[in-house]
Formats: C-alpha cells, structure tokens, sequence
C-alpha cells in the first residue's frame, strides 16, 4: 500500500467520524431543544400551582378570621 492509499484510507475514516459526530451532535441538540421546552412547561405549572397555593391560603386565612370573629 503506497501513501495515497493510505492517507486516502485516513481521509475517509476522518470524513465518516466527522459525519458520525454530526449526527449525534445533531440529535443533542434536539434533545436539548426538547428538554428546554419540557422545563418551560414544568415551569409555568410549578408557577400555576403557587399562584393555587397563594390562593388556597388566602382562603383559609378568612375563614379562620370569620370564625375567630364567630368566637370572639
């Protein structure tokens, strides 16, 4: 095997590493993609439930005042 084959021979396990990692590249970054948009959405349920927390509180609060108003 003379040196052209061989660096003809390197060249190509380089291009098909190069386009192996692209691939994979590729795919993380649509799982990346994919996961931001699945924490945005967790994200705006945590805020969701808090806001029914803060609210769920309120309410009790006044009713706890209306009976301790009741009692005395």
């Amino acid at each position: 095997m003379n040196v052209l084959e061989k660096l003809g021979r390197k060249i190509d396990e380089l291009l098909t590493k190069v386009s192996t990692l692209t691939k994979e590249n590729e795919s993380l970054r649509q799982e990346l993609v994919n996961v931001k948009a699945q924490c945005e959405i967790k994200s705006a349920e945590i805020e969701r439930l808090q806001e029914l927390n803060a609210q769920k509180e309120r309410e009790i609060e006044e009713i706890v005042a209306k009976i301790e108003s009741m009692i005395g």
